[in-house]
């Protein structure tokens, strides 16, 4: 994928409004780098235009779950892997996300530093990437993926884990300062069991009270967040009631937790999409089949957790957190939600929702001026059948990122 031009402004676009669920009259964007200069200027004669022909310009899509290194379900091979060969991998996952129209990811544990600072740095063409480092787990935890006959454990940043095992409030304290340290833009707890995960139960809950403490008040007083992995009620209850912001997946919430989203401003990030590729293609690709189990266990509640939540007024982010192949599928969650919840609101979790959680409200998810020049140009309105961006192969018609053409 090669950076096709530098544009400075697109011109005869219909700007979509995620919040008012609005269109403007056809109008012009005009950029000054990679920020938004102005709407409804018109172009001078030496700018560099693009007619968007009257398409919709939506502002750039955001997934906030995803493992841009995870090249296959089977997590617990990664830490075999060269670093190198899997950030080729996620190079090539990045690009096909950025063609469906995500200019932006945030990765939910393994993509660190130097995967980032490359891509801000423009080294390779990518959406924007806002990484954790490494997961924090408990032994036997989500991101615990030895084997129960296994006793090593290698937490050295150089090795591509999705998690490094943390026992206790110091090991926790230690653990978050270094992902911290590194320039992470989050922190990912491990709150209960998974199904990745070969030794845990989904319905278990995973480190102290006093551990997750530890690591909200590192991530507070390093002025980022704590997201936390979890499906029971129990777990996400006890995570929101000690400051844990973000909640992945909550396929089991209950009322309770409707409750304590609201109270706390947290946000709610589902990943509906995931367990259906891995009921239909897990197996063949590499799955273990002790994770294979465990599927079921969440793959039938999360669109009763979804309705819960909407109705509920929680605030609900778009998250895929697809592995290896199965990436491809990365759009299909606007078509699962699109049973439960209305156009507006999921085109918001993949926009301004996802903006306010990845605490760039204003820059990201929207355009006006001043915001990142991010935007998809596309066939149809989202707002009228929010599945046409499930489609993006018939869809998706251009995407600008950093201000520059990058697949058209």
């Amino acid at each position: 994928m090669k950076l096709d031009a530098r544009v400075t402004a697109v011109t005869n676009v219909r700007v979509l409004d995620p919040v008012a669920e609005t269109l403007s009259a056809p109008t012009t964007l005009r950029f000054n780098g990679d920020r938004i200069a102005s709407v409804g200027t018109e172009p001078g004669p030496e700018e560099t235009v693009l007619d968007g022909e009257g398409r919709i310009a939506s502002p750039g899509l955001i997934d906030c779950h995803v493992h841009v290194l995870a090249n296959s379900p089977d997590l617990g091979s990664l830490g075999d892997e060269s670093p190198a060969y899997l950030t080729a991998c996620a190079i090539r996952t990045m690009q096909g996300a950025l063609r469906r129209g995500f200019t932006t990811l945030r990765d939910a544990g393994g993509a660190d530093f130097g995967l980032a600072r490359a891509a801000a740095e423009g080294l390779f063409v990518s959406p924007r990437l806002f990484f954790g480092g490494k997961s924090l787990s408990q032994t036997g935890g989500h991101a615990d993926m030895r084997a129960p006959g296994s006793a090593l454990v290698d937490n050295h940043q150089c090795c591509p884990h999705i998690g490094m095992v943390c026992d206790g409030v110091d090991e926790v304290r230690r653990g978050a300062r270094q992902q911290f340290r590194t320039g992470a833009d989050h922190l990912k707890l491990m709150l209960s069991g998974g199904v990745a995960s070969p030794t845990d139960r989904v319905d278990s809950t995973q480190f102290s009270d006093s551990e997750i403490i530890a690591a909200v008040e590192e991530a507070r007083a390093a002025n980022r967040y704590v997201l936390g992995h979890a499906y029971t009620a129990r777990a996400i209850n006890r995570g929101l009631r000690l400051g844990v912001r973000s909640i992945e997946h909550g396929n089991l919430l209950d009322e309770e937790t409707v409750r304590l989203f609201v109270e706390h401003d947290a946000f709610l990030v589902p990943t509906l999409v995931t367990y259906q590729r891995l009921k239909a293609d897990g197996a063949r690709l590499g799955l273990p089949a002790a994770s294979q189990a465990k599927v079921d266990d969440v793959l039938h509640a999360g669109l009763g957790a979804l309705r819960l939540a909407d109705r509920g007024g929680v605030s609900i982010a778009y998250g895929s957190d697809l592995l290896g192949e199965m990436w491809e599928h990365q759009s299909r969650e606007f078509e699962i939600r699109a049973q439960v919840q209305s156009a507006g609101a999921i085109l918001r979790g993949a926009t301004t929702t996802a903006a306010r959680l990845l605490q760039a409200e204003g820059e990201l998810g929207v355009l006006a001026e001043g915001a990142f020049a991010d935007l998809v140009l596309l066939e149809a309105n989202p707002l009228d059948d929010i599945t046409v961006l499930a489609r993006p192969e018939e869809t998706v018609r251009s995407v600008i990122s950093r201000g520059a053409l990058v697949a058209d």
